[in-house]
Order: structure tokens, then sequence, then C-alpha cells
């Protein structure tokens, strides 16, 4: 099973205060830069990186947020692709490790980074996330075509498909904890949280909407 991990990508102009939105949530720190630009935070199921916008070389603006993964073996995931007429699938070495690209639907080209042990100078956190919580971002401007690449990627975790719009993505969760606890526990650390029936509506501190489902 090459285990396929959705990781939505925030730039920020503040990651420790994304950082501590995310924890009051559940989520926990994995790993993070020594310089504190970049932390993977994760959930009991899926994952959310945050990555500091002044320094992001790929154009990444604060309160952006980008489709991005992490596989066991992205040779295999690449072997897989190709052969299923993803010719464009490549892989190659980063400075913090070996990344696979591929043209998604609608001609987004995503990245895929591999799991490794070697830390690369990064920092590792052992904190357990809360197991209740899971990453389900929501998409926007994306085709039903979706639905099949995912799932041939290997992703579990829940994906919200709208077609309306340009593509973009939003950070949501899912969380089998009651509601009202994670929203007083929200309003308790200072954000601003409204519980609407079964999902809590948030903004988090780059500003932008997050929702939380039951």
């Amino acid at each position: 099973m090459n285990d396929v991990v959705i990781r939505p990508l925030r730039f920020t102009a503040d990651v420790q205060a994304m950082r501590q939105f995310l924890e009051t949530l559940g989520l926990a720190p994995r790993v993070e830069g020594e310089q504190g630009s970049w932390v993977d935070m994760v959930a009991g199921d899926g994952m959310v990186a945050l990555h500091d916008a002044a320094s992001s070389s790929t154009g990444g603006k604060h309160g952006d947020t980008r489709l991005s993964f992490e596989a066991e073996d992205i040779d295999r995931l690449r072997d897989r692709l190709v052969a299923a007429g993803h010719e464009d699938a490549t892989t190659w070495d980063e400075a913090y490790g070996r990344v696979l690209s591929v043209t998604a639907p609608g001609g987004l080209v995503i990245w895929i980074d591999e799991r490794s042990e070697d830390l690369y100078g990064y920092k590792l956190h052992r904190t357990p996330p809360d197991p209740r919580l899971t990453v389900a971002p929501h998409l926007s401007g994306a085709t039903p075509d979706w639905t099949p690449f995912l799932e041939f990627l290997g992703v579990r975790q829940p994906v919200a498909l709208d077609q309306a719009g340009d593509f973009a993505v939003r950070l949501d969760f899912r969380t089998t904890e009651t509601l009202t606890g994670v929203a007083a526990r929200l309003q308790a650390a200072g954000y601003s949280a409204e519980l609407d029936g079964t999902t809590i509506h948030i903004t988090d501190p780059d500003g932008q909407p997050v929702r939380v489902h039951g």
C-alpha cells in the first residue's frame, strides 16, 4: 500500500500564529525548520503544512493555500501515473527531500513529497495529534474528474469538490468531537468561531475562512 496523504500548504506571514491556531483545533507539529519558516502539522488523519510567505521561492502569498501531498514511495507512484497516461510525472531531489510532480485535472501541477526518515536538518516532534480530527480540504473550481484522480493516487482523506469559481483550496476539517466543545475551545482562545448546525465557521489568523464539520 503506497499511502498518499493530502497536505494543504498554507503560505502565511505568521507561521507561529497559524501553528497555535491549528494546535487549538487539535493538530500537532511533526517536522519544522530550524528557522521557523516551515512546519508540518498532523491531524488524526491528514496534514497541513505552513510556510513563511516571505521566504517562498514559488511566489506563495500571505493567505494562499495550495494543494500538496506526501507519499511513502514516489518512484512507484510515478510509474503508476505514467502507466495510466500521466507522462509528465517526474521525480527529483530538493534540499529537503525527494519530490514528484504531475499535472492534475484542469492543468494544475501538484507536488507530492516523499516521506523520509532523514530530517535534512529539520526538527522532529513526537506530540500526538487529536485522533478525532481529519483534514478534509474544500476545492473550489474542481471538476468531477478530481474524484477518480484522487482515488487513483490513493488519497483516503475526504475532499469536498465545488465546481463554482476559480480553483482554490480552503482548509476544512472533520471531527468526531462535539462541535460545541470545539467551538468553545476556539472562542476561549480568542478565535472567531460560530457554530451553525453541523459546521463551525472560523476566521483563521491569516484572515481566511476555515470550516470544521461534525
